[in-house]
């Protein structure tokens, strides 16, 4: 039972939505649209990178990346995200959220730049120029995720909580979008300006050697809205749960809010010493006690997050070889580089915004109706459903005339991996862990995600290669398949949904309720299961 609640955070519980809501959707969000144009502009311009560094003359086809550099330029920047996402979710709750907020900003706007800079002609270089800097890309982004979410949950009020943190999960969906839109803008321009034949016309001519200006501007352009935005980032206080939950000041966390929500607060300096205190609010990451009232919670996002990231990476990275399996793009060969570059863009950008970010909003507008654990139950079903419903029939929706119902259910995939555990996964660890552990708590469910997601990149790209070795990639070995590759990754999000049953749900709840730090007891109250507790805000 509760027993007691700073003035301040009882305040922030019960805020009317206002425009510091808002203003923190933006700042934080625009953080996540970069994280997404990033980490996902990549699968647009590697068979572009494959063309013109690895293009043997006189071949018949066009040349592709060798399978160890595609597996490193795909995965890097995931490896990256993953040591980001410990390392920085561990500092924001040393440091504080704020701090650390802005250095994750610079590194990615500095390697965004980098990596579109990757030094040299050769391809060894600037692959390992490039490899090398989304490395480090990816390790700002990472701390973008458990920082991003937890500024956004200790802002938020109880009754809105889902959809603002859900909301800056969005921008995932629009940086995506956005990544599609400006390689069919840069690849159209480059395409007028200079005009080449498919390559089994003139080889040589179909890659003229401006082509390689393309994939640097569309991996530049991710550093301008994060540039935009750090200002911003740097005018923020700092949340109110870390100033007086972890940092103890609660002269300072009550000056900051009063501020932010235009209302006089009075610090409540002994209430603050007598919460943080308590020997039930003083155990650390790796002690019994955690373990007993946080392990199952914490192993069900983890485990969850892992899983998703296995099924969602893989179609996000892979999805070009999909379509050019099912002919929904042309045999490279017909075409130049530039429009090679265009055809993928536009496949890629019609299914976000047909699937990808709608899916993103629909959480947006339902999740503190539903909750959090309906939608992720539903999500991991119906992603389950049509896995299955595109792969067992694949020679059927492999055929010409049925290739539009195969884009059709391979869209419903990603919407309801996003109107589910996508937005889902973000969201809950960012809410029932203490405040002096919830940034590094998201950082570990966060990275186990990007297991998953390096798992994905690094297995699909060898899976989903052809069973006929005559058929495969240039230096590949046979694969599974896509047939047999796609019912794995239902076979996983069937595995989702049951560890779904250990994720709690947080709707309608403050955050000290959920982490049980207004609670006098030794943590032994249990944490509102979707079983036992379907309540919705008021």
């Amino acid at each position: 039972m509760v027993k007691e609640q700073l003035e301040v955070l009882k305040a922030l519980d019960v805020a009317k939505t206002q425009l510091y809501h808002f203003t923190a959707i933006v700042i934080a969000g625009m953080g996540f649209f970069t994280d997404a144009y990033d980490l996902f502009c990549i699968s647009l311009v590697t068979k572009l990178l494959g063309r013109i560094y690895y293009t043997v003359p006189g071949a018949e086809k066009p040349g592709t990346l060798p399978p160890n550099v595609a597996a490193a330029v795909n995965g890097v920047a995931l490896v990256g995200t993953l040591a980001g996402q410990l390392f920085f979710g561990w500092l924001g709750d040393r440091m504080g959220r704020k701090r650390v907020y802005g250095l994750t900003l610079l590194i990615m706007v500095t390697c965004s730049v980098a990596s579109g800079l990757s030094l040299g002609n050769q391809p060894k270089a600037v692959m390992a120029t490039l490899c090398f800097f989304r490395f480090w890309l990816g390790f700002g982004i990472g701390g973008d995720y458990p920082l991003s979410a937890t500024i956004m949950s200790e802002y938020a009020n109880k009754k809105t909580r889902g959809a603002f943190i859900a909301a800056v999960f969005a921008m995932q969906g629009t940086g995506i979008l956005a990544g599609g839109i400006m390689a069919i803008i840069v690849s159209s321009i480059f395409d007028k300006q200079f005009p080449a034949p498919a390559y089994q016309v003139d080889a040589l001519a179909s890659l003229p050697p401006e082509s390689d200006y393309i994939w640097r501007i569309i991996v530049i352009f991710g550093a301008i809205p994060a540039a935009l935005t750090y200002y911003w980032r740097m005018k923020m206080p700092e949340t109110a749960r870390y100033t007086a939950l972890v940092e103890k000041n609660a002269e300072r966390a009550a000056a900051d809010m009063s501020k932010v929500l235009n209302k006089e607060i009075k610090a409540e300096t002994e209430m603050v010493e007598r919460m943080t205190t308590d020997e039930s609010n003083s155990f650390g990451l790796f002690s019994m006690k955690f373990l007993k009232r946080h392990g199952l919670p914490l192993l069900g996002t983890t485990s969850t997050w892992f899983l998703l990231d296995i099924a969602f990476y893989s179609q996000n990275l892979f999805q070009k070889d999909i379509f050019t399996a099912i002919g929904w793009i042309p045999p490279a060969k017909t075409m130049s580089a530039s429009q090679e570059v265009f055809k993928i863009a536009r496949a890629q950008t019609l299914i976000a915004l047909c699937s990808t970010v709608p899916g993103y909003w629909f959480t947006v507008a339902f999740i503190d109706i539903m909750g959090r654990w309906a939608i992720q139950m539903m999500g991991f079903f119906f992603m389950t459903v049509f896995m299955f419903a595109i792969a067992f029939p694949y020679n059927y929706w492999s055929k010409k005339e049925n290739r539009i119902g195969f884009v059709i259910m391979y869209a419903l995939t990603f919407f309801f991996a996003n109107f589910g555990p996508n937005s889902t996964t973000f969201i809950v660890p960012a809410e029932i862990f203490p405040a002096r552990l919830r940034s590094t708590c998201h950082g570990i469910s966060a990275a186990a995600g990007k297991a998953g997601a390096i798992i994905g990149a690094f297995g699909f790209l060898y899976a989903a290669q052809n069973q006929d070795p005559k058929k495969t990639d240039h230096g590949y070995p046979a694969g599974i398949g896509v047939k047999n590759s796609l019912i794995v990754l239902g076979v996983i999000n069937f595995i989702g949904m049951l560890f779904t049953f250990l994720v709690p749900e947080p709707n309608g709840k403050s955050l000290e309720e959920l982490s049980g730090e207004n609670d006098g007891d030794d943590g032994e109250n249990e944490y509102p299961h979707q079983g036992n507790n379907t309540s919705v805000p008021v």
